[in-house]
């Protein structure tokens, strides 16, 4: 398993909806975590205006706009984001548990 490993770039075929759907989602969570300032900066705009919100958070939809472009066009981002997949993709197909379950604590009944 660990020679399956060292090879990951090589050897894991994408499917198409990875790369064009599944992928390009990790990659905009992300990037809403790497720019959680410009987030929260908009989302706080958003509910101070109401319905003016069009008008009065344009500064602050451009710079968070302008944040998330910029890691989506960002080949080692996009990289990143893959072997991650990758990552967890290799480990559902070892465990048959996904990702999010993964993550949760075992009951400590057990």
């Amino acid at each position: 398993m660990e020679a399956a490993n060292a090879g990951i770039k090589h050897e894991v075929h994408l499917r198409h909806v990875e790369k064009e759907v599944l992928i390009p989602k990790l990659m905009r969570d992300k990037a809403k975590e790497r720019c959680a300032e410009k987030v929260e900066a908009f989302n706080h705009c958003c509910k101070e205006s109401g319905f003016l919100m069009v008008v009065k958070c344009q500064e602050e939809n451009a710079a968070l706009k302008e944040c998330l472009t910029l890691h989506y066009k960002d080949p080692a981002f996009f990289e990143e984001c893959k072997q991650e997949y990758i990552r967890e993709k290799l480990e559902f197909e070892r465990t048959g548990i996904p990702a999010k379950n993964r993550k949760q604590k075992l009951p400590s009944s057990m």
